[in-house]
């Protein structure tokens, strides 16, 4: 089992760390009591989970000797990292002062600084060989990208959606980008392509004839290859191009299918085509 506990100060960013190893498909679990740490490791282990993320702060460090002690007996047993995040004192206010949390240790007259100042003294022996980052001057994008790389964990795969819709029945709610197609020769004029969609052969041949229908595929093409990547780089999962046509039927499925040949070489593609009936 690769297990990585994540440990450091409130508002260092431990958050963005376990939703990043999450969305890689680790196991991730926080605020584990430090006396339930092994055995919650060996069941997981045991459920067939090899990758697993505990998330650790100053309420789970009050049993500090324990919880050192379970880390040194996992050694034995899992490919353990430690990471610590920390970040400096008047990076952690302002944090608190615009998510307007509450700080974990806030008790009684006790002010947000006094709260740091002993959580930075419960979790010094926890900091002391672990792998430590400070994030004071990282945003969350920059803090996942540093932790991708520290961690060694592979390069994120985005999948890209591939919509097509008709104008007429509104607009996808899910849509990233949106272009339309409205301006282009419209099958639907043709008797004998009407009852047919962009799926068809005799439609495809009609549009791959027209000078403009691909101009448009070419420079929407161009456009998807040069700023894709850059959505890719914000940490998307999940990308959603959307083609409109009048009907939904001809140009946007149309489309929507030669854009997907044209990309499926580079990423995982979904096609759907919401208004072909």
């Amino acid at each position: 089992m690769r297990l990585i506990v994540v440990s450091g100060l409130s508002g260092a960013g431990k958050s963005v760390a376990l939703r990043l190893l999450e969305d890689e498909g680790w196991f991730c679990i926080d605020n584990l009591p430090a006396a339930l740490i092994e055995a919650t490791v060996f069941q997981l282990e045991a459920d067939g989970n090899l990758r697993v993320a505990l998330g650790i702060d100053a309420r789970s460090a009050k049993d500090l000797h324990g919880l050192l002690q379970s880390l040194r007996d996992l050694t034995a047993s899992c490919d353990l990292t430690r990471l610590f995040l920390d970040a400096d004192d008047d990076i952690l206010l302002r944090r608190f002062s615009e998510t307007r949390r509450r700080h974990p240790l806030s008790q009684g007259d006790a002010d947000l600084l006094q709260c740091i100042a002993q959580e930075r003294a419960l979790l010094a022996d926890l900091a002391g060989d672990a792998l430590r980052m400070d994030t004071s001057h990282l945003t969350a994008n920059a803090l996942r990208d540093a932790l991708k790389q520290i961690l060694n964990l592979p390069a994120g795969q985005m999948t890209l959606v591939l919509e097509s819709f008709g104008f007429k029945r509104g607009l996808p709610l899910d849509a990233d980008l949106l272009f339309d197609v409205r301006c282009l020769p419209n099958p639907h004029y043709q008797v004998e392509l009407r009852a047919l969609s962009g799926c068809d052969v005799a439609v495809a041949d009609f549009l791959a004839a027209e000078p403009l229908v691909q101009a448009m595929l070419s420079d929407i093409r161009q456009h998807l290859t040069r700023w894709l990547p850059q959505y890719l780089r914000d940490n998307r999962h999940y990308f959603t191009v959307a083609i409109g046509c009048t009907g939904g039927r001809h140009r946007s499925v149309w489309f929507a299918e030669q854009l997907a040949e044209s990309f499926r070489d580079r990423w995982q593609v979904l096609v759907r085509h919401r208004d072909l009936d």
